[in-house]
């Protein structure tokens, strides 16, 4: 007899307790279901079942070995799944969730690539700052910081690496000079979010003389670092932004990147779903997108390179000149700017959090 028909006719016997059950459960005769086991047992040279007249329970054997059929048949199911969800088309509402800032500054173009590719899938995107539960709160995928990921059950895969910047504008550091060493943050006005323990967020830097802890005090504090980026822009003083939030303002010239020979912890973006078995095909084509959107010489990749401290990355040095008319312009916005503020009154502003 069919062996996988047997095994899943004895998980049946055993999880109903009764050959007569099975046979219902399954639209079998019970001489049937009786067989498949029969069989199974003269197969493995060992009783799975002890029969009385009143009841039948499991051997130690049996018990052992419907466990690992469970197993078996249940990674069975998840690949038959897999192979006819590849038979079919995308279609239906994609629940997407993600960080605020990088969804503001990163997903739009992915979403937009992905539906034109997939016109039958909704995207339906909510960008959230803090803990989330994609199971409980019905998320098909997320990109996720992974201190906001609370499920334990989620599978997750590394989408790409984002970097923290130290960054100023040219007119700032023109007026108030250019930091070199960690230690130098002290002597400037940062632009932070605001730290549990009050004053300024301490900072953990790995230069080349090891690692260099400092506790830089805010002259503006926001819990919202794309609030954070347009204070930096006005020249108000010093700011640590993730990469994908400031990689245009670094390339057009308009923030500068400090500090080259020191390194920050790296932020880790994650793509989290529910489970493997039975996954959507809107879920599997989505998640293959992002990969293929963040993946190695992808314009995304390349921005990421591009602001990466010099020593995490191997690159061609950047040109040093910028336009000139559009640099003016910004370097006198910016020193009139940091005229009316040579250093901002501490002000803490309620934003969406750090991403």
């Amino acid at each position: 007899m069919n062996q996988l028909q047997s095994m899943r006719v004895f998980v049946k016997v055993a999880d109903l307790g009764s050959f007569v059950g099975a046979a219902g459960a399954l639209d079998l005769s019970t001489a049937v279901v009786t067989r498949h086991v029969a069989d199974l047992e003269a197969r493995l040279g060992t009783r799975l079942l002890n029969r009385t007249t009143r009841r039948l329970s499991l051997t130690e054997s049996g018990a052992t070995y419907l466990e690992r059929v469970r197993h078996i048949l249940t990674d069975l199911e998840g690949v038959e799944q897999m192979v006819v969800a590849r038979n079919h088309e995308p279609v239906g509402t994609l629940r997407i969730v993600a960080p605020v800032v990088f969804g503001l500054h990163s997903l739009a173009p992915v979403v937009q690539s992905y539906a034109a590719r997939y016109p039958e899938v909704l995207p339906d995107v909510t960008l959230a700052d803090r803990q989330v539960d994609l199971v409980e709160e019905g998320f098909d995928v997320g990109i996720l910081v992974a201190r906001h990921m609370r499920s334990a059950s989620i599978v997750t895969r590394r989408l790409t690496t984002g970097y923290m910047t130290v960054c100023a504008t040219p007119a700032y550091l023109a007026q108030h000079g250019t930091p070199t060493r960690p230690e130098d943050l002290l002597k400037h006005p940062s632009l932070s979010r605001p730290s549990e323990q009050g004053g300024g967020e301490e900072r953990v830097f790995v230069g080349p003389d090891g690692e260099v802890r400092v506790r830089p005090v805010n002259a503006i504090a926001a819990n919202n670092t794309e609030m954070l980026r347009q204070f930096a822009l006005l020249g108000m003083g010093v700011a640590i932004l993730p990469s994908y939030l400031v990689d245009r303002d670094l390339a057009s010239g308009r923030l500068v990147r400090l500090l080259d020979d020191y390194r920050l912890p790296p932020i880790e973006i994650t793509i989290a779903y529910p489970s493997r078995l039975h996954l959507p095909a809107k879920v599997r084509t989505f998640i293959d997108h992002l990969v293929e959107h963040f993946q190695p010489g992808s314009e995304p990749a390349r921005d990421a390179r591009r602001t990466a401290p010099m020593h995490a990355v191997a690159r061609k040095a950047e040109p040093k000149e910028v336009a000139a008319t559009a640099m003016a312009d910004d370097v006198r916005e910016a020193r009139e700017t940091t005229r009316r503020v040579p250093r901002a009154p501490r002000t803490r502003i309620a934003a969406p959090s750090q991403f």
